[in-house]
């Protein structure tokens, strides 16, 4: 079932599922552990990953006031962590502090990418999550071979050079974001404008079962206080055992999925507090209160079941967040060597699905940073069209002896 887009009361939801993934205290789920302790650069990782969540959602909401909203804000790091490491000097300086990595060295935040990478993939045998990296680039357009690397090793992304004048590129790339997100999301390119050169895309697909399930014969139509007025809307129930909190009115209640590694975390304002209000002052400290004080007892819970799909354009968030000089045309060195002063990340999309019903909950999200050349400094490489009078000459290499010379005007 799918609701109207403006039932803002739900964006909250919808935009921590996946920022519930990674628990920066260690513990994983509602009462799972990771298999090993984080290391401080990885802490430090996940921390700014959590902070760049709110800071993003903050900024899409004010875009977006009064609608449905789903983010991953994991999807966005990771892809714009591949771009990043095709930046230097101030254009890197402004990505980094962006995406809250500060003076971590590179190779840290590098290294803390592949680890979280192998980590989430293997977490929890009962859950389905997958996360998948990939760049596509023309095949006439020059890359450094160790921005290359550094994707391949760190990110496990495929590279692939296709020839971007050819439609079948579009399908290609597809038919990947199709298979990467289980078909909930079928693509993320309508076509390759001509400027375009690179293509960095980050997939994420989730699918867990509750730890305990709702009884669909316990789902009802109840009413709903939604941000146009009230409705009627399918409410589920369960009375479990969960983690739970409540600080100055605001509740939080943590639904493990599978074996615990995974959970939904939901918020509730206090009563009567506007959602967009409240969004607009909720913070990463609040966040890590809610859940320092969360504590298992049982409680009666009420969640509706709902279907989104989100389709965002994260250019002005992203600018508005410090990432300027890579839209502008920064310094993109590493990734194409002196070309790399010619590109600009024309545009950032980011596209989400999530379904979340008695039995569990399905999710999506595919990132893309579109890299284009901005100069008008004219073709990549000399073009020579022989379309006019021309001379030409026969000669010998090594003394540079004419053989032949001559002209040819009309043919």
């Amino acid at each position: 079932m799918s609701f109207p887009r403006r039932r803002s009361q739900l964006a909250l939801v919808c935009a921590l599922v996946l920022a519930a993934c990674a628990d920066p205290t260690g513990s994983s789920g509602a009462e799972g552990r990771l298999p090993r302790p984080l290391t401080d650069a990885e802490k430090a990782v996940v921390g700014a990953s959590n902070q760049f969540a709110f800071a993003l959602l903050g900024r899409v909401n004010a875009e977006h006031p009064g609608d449905n909203l789903f983010i991953s804000p994991l999807s966005v790091s990771m892809a714009l962590g591949m771009t990043m490491n095709g930046t230097a000097g101030a254009t890197m300086s402004e990505m980094r502090g962006m995406l809250g990595f500060g003076s971590l060295p590179l190779e840290d935040v590098n290294a803390s990418y592949r680890s979280l990478i192998e980590l989430l993939r293997g977490l929890d045998g009962r859950v389905d999550f997958r996360i998948a990296n990939a760049i596509w680039y023309d095949d006439a357009f020059p890359v450094e071979e160790p921005f290359v690397n550094i994707t391949r090793t760190f990110f496990d992304a495929r590279v692939d050079a296709r020839p971007f004048t050819d439609p079948a590129t579009v399908q290609t790339i597809n038919d990947w974001v199709r298979t990467a997100t289980a078909g909930k999301i079928e693509e993320i390119l309508d076509a390759i404008p001509p400027d375009a050169v690179m293509y960095l895309l980050n997939a994420i697909y989730f699918k867990g079962d509750w730890t305990t399930q709702f009884d669909p014969e316990l789902t009802a139509p109840q009413p709903f206080a939604g941000h146009n007025g009230p409705t009627t809307v399918p409410l589920m129930h369960v009375t479990d055992s969960v983690r739970y909190a409540e600080i100055d009115g605001t509740q939080l209640i943590e639904l493990p999925y599978g074996g615990g590694a995974f959970a939904m975390s939901v918020v509730l304002p206090p009563s009567g507090e506007d959602i967009e209000a409240f969004l607009a002052e909720f913070t990463t400290a609040r966040w890590n209160a809610l859940h320092g004080a969360a504590a298992r007892t049982p409680v009666m819970i009420w969640l509706p079941k709902f279907t989104l799909e989100q389709d965002y354009t994260l250019n002005d968030a992203l600018q508005a967040l410090g990432m300027r000089l890579a839209f502008d045309g920064g310094d993109f060195t590493p990734m194409s060597g002196a070309h790399g002063r010619e590109l600009a990340v024309s545009k950032v999309k980011h596209k989400t699905f999530v379904d979340v019903h008695e039995e569990g909950t399905e999710a999506a999200a595919v990132t893309s940073v579109e890299i284009i050349r901005v100069c008008a400094c004219g073709p990549l490489y000399p073009a020579f069209r022989a379309d006019r009078p021309f001379l030409f000459a026969i000669r010998e290499r090594a003394s540079g002896t004419i053989l032949f010379v001559g002209k040819v005007g009309a043919l």
